[in-house]
């Protein structure tokens, strides 16, 4: 037996502030800096300044698309493999989505709820050290924006 699932809106899907919107070289780039950095580290993007001019607000809604769902709190802190995730959350079929992306449709998780989801998104996603201390991340340049040539292979200065 199927079960029905409705479309909610959700508004903090839609709550978008202007912006000049994203470049595939920024979106590479924020890629490599949650993986580097962490989901929720989103200071730590800032003051790295491999996305200027971009807001902690605009980081955060673009990690929701990189991911594929509204609510990030079980990924809170991990370097995980985005593009895992992502391809696991495009798969789901008993959720709610909105965009094609996972919305919330139940309560929030309790704080014994977030920790086990953490660990199992770790567990499944995580990068191991190694791999993390490897992430290069391109610094900006005055001359404009990045390439995803430049990124690729590493031609510019790194932090």
């Amino acid at each position: 037996m199927s079960k029905k699932i409705e479309h909610h809106q959700s508004k903090s899907l839609w709550n978008y502030t202007l912006s000049p919107g994203w470049k595939a070289e920024e979106v590479q780039v924020l890629r490599l800096a949650l993986m580097k950095f962490g989901i929720g580290k989103w200071k730590r993007i800032v003051e790295s300044k491999c996305l200027p001019g971009k807001s902690i607000g605009q980081i955060y809604m673009q990690t929701q698309r990189l991911v594929g769902q509204q609510s990030l709190g079980e990924f809170m802190g991990l370097h995980v493999r985005l593009e895992d995730v992502f391809g696991d959350n495009m798969k789901r079929v008993d959720v709610v989505r909105k965009n094609n992306f996972i919305v919330n449709t139940n309560d929030n998780p309790n704080k014994d709820e977030r920790k086990c989801g953490i660990e199992e998104n770790k567990l499944k996603y995580g990068l191991k050290p190694d791999e993390i201390s490897d992430i290069r991340l391109p610094k900006w340049r005055t001359q404009g924006f990045l390439t995803l040539e430049e990124i690729e292979t590493d031609k510019l200065s790194t932090l």
